[in-house]
């Protein structure tokens, strides 16, 4: 087997791991306050979407391999690499601060940056795009929970929130797997050469499972305590519309983050009974980092494929 793909594989299955760290606290902090998904049930079930979804659709995984650059040219492989590890430097110096931060757009940023420097065609219009489908991501998550709440507390009153937190952690989990979680499984895809088969999903899902069992302390923390006052019904809400906003995203195509739209939809819940439930400087903190993210990832992974090329060469 050539090194490159030995090398590339074992960058992937280390992005699976970090993917679950960054990601799997985010998913099931919005349902802590409800004892109804216990943490080790609710990573069991992201676990098997994540092993099943993208033998369904992989589309937004074929976003990160084919639309962003060239990664089936020569040096495709060395190149991803470059970009894989610079995206888990930036977020994992992010994460030990305590900030949730977008893995996607520190994946798009590390690939467009290590494609450029590498020398790939890289695709302006599709970075662009996904760039614009990022951005929207929050604010609709954010306009649906705003939605959503008034109509979740009306049905909470007859008791049934735990029946519906059970249906809104499983619209994220799916929407997860149809979309975020996709980003880890692209990277295999380009080491391997070939579309996702059942080994594959299985490896990239029991991966990302590890990563979140260790994750869910930290990355949880942050949303679900410090973000808004919140209130079991917040969480419910931000599931379901988190969860629309990013399987919408998915079945255009578009990788967007499932942190991001997590954060928005508690926040939006969170205006429904007044701005000042929302601790607007932890949203600050994690915009702060959001907007690092990608630029950071970008020079990154742009000088080190630069330099690394001509080592090589």
């Amino acid at each position: 087997m050539p090194l490159d793909v030995v090398i590339l594989g074992v960058v992937a299955g280390l992005f699976a791991i970090v993917s679950g760290l960054n990601d799997g606290g985010a998913l099931l902090a919005t349902g802590l306050k409800l004892p109804t998904v216990r943490p080790a049930a609710g990573i069991l079930t992201l676990v098997a979407m994540l092993a099943l979804i993208p033998l369904l659709t992989h589309q937004v995984a074929l976003t990160f391999v084919t639309r962003l650059a060239g990664f089936d040219s020569p040096g495709g492989r060395n190149a991803t690499t470059v970009a894989v590890i610079c995206s888990l430097a930036v977020v994992l110096a992010l994460s030990a601060r305590g900030l949730p931060t977008s893995l996607t757009l520190a994946v798009v940023g590390g690939l467009t940056g290590a494609g450029l420097g590498w020398g790939l065609p890289v695709s302006a219009g599709s970075v662009l795009l996904v760039l614009l489908f990022g951005i929207a991501a929050p604010v609709a998550g954010g306009v649906a929970a705003w939605l959503v709440t008034p109509l979740l507390q009306r049905l909470a009153q007859t008791g049934g929130l735990p029946r519906w937190h059970r249906a809104g952690f499983l619209v994220q989990c799916v929407a997860y797997a149809a979309n975020d979680g996709q980003k880890a499984l692209a990277v295999f895809m380009i080491a391997l050469g070939t579309a996702p088969g059942p080994g594959t999903t299985t490896l990239t899902a029991v991966l990302f499972g590890l990563g979140a069992m260790y994750g869910l302390p930290k990355a949880g923390r942050l949303l679900s305590r410090e973000i808004i006052v919140s209130r079991p019904l917040h969480g419910v809400a931000a599931e379901f519309a988190a969860g629309g906003a990013v399987l919408a995203s998915a079945a255009a195509g578009m990788p967007v983050s499932m942190t991001q739209a997590v954060a928005g939809a508690l926040i939006g819940a969170g205006v429904t009974q007044g701005g000042g439930r929302v601790r607007w400087y932890a949203a600050v903190k994690i915009s702060t980092a959001w907007l690092l993210t990608l630029p950071a990832s970008a020079l990154l992974a742009a000088l080190t494929a630069w330099i690394v090329k001509a080592a090589v060469s």
